[in-house]
């Protein structure tokens, strides 16, 4: 299990080395989550509209190791973006990938960047 939860690490902006294309912005539900593939990853991604803004977590719910992340709800928690898993409730913020229930499991969270109505995660690798 825990080979599975070592590819993903958070990537902050000053990190990215790649900007990977994932899709157009009409590709992706707004206010809702679909998934993508790099590499070996599944990155969850998300189009907040009611906040203007794109997130982007690793897909795979470390509480019980399935990849469900990008059908989770998200929403708000005390001004913080959130996913919720559809499984397990386990509420994680898209901002850092902190467990928002208090928990020690977090998720790995990357940048977004759209150009050119093109959307764009950033990765380290």
């Amino acid at each position: 299990m825990q080979d599975i939860l070592s590819q993903y690490n958070s990537v902050t902006e000053s990190d990215v080395t790649t900007w990977f294309e994932v899709g157009t912005v009409s590709d992706f539900p707004e206010n809702s989550g679909a998934c993508i593939k790099y590499k070996t990853k599944q990155i969850a991604v998300y189009n907040f509209v009611r906040k203007n803004k794109w997130y982007a977590a690793q897909n795979l719910c470390p509480h019980k190791m399935e990849m469900v992340l990008s059908l989770g709800m998200i929403g708000d928690k005390d001004g913080i973006a959130k996913v919720a898993c559809p499984m397990h409730k386990k509420n994680f913020s898209l901002e850092d990938g902190s467990n928002l229930n208090g928990d020690d499991l977090k998720i790995a969270t990357y940048p977004v960047k759209i150009k050119d109505g093109n959307v764009y995660i950033g990765f380290s690798d």
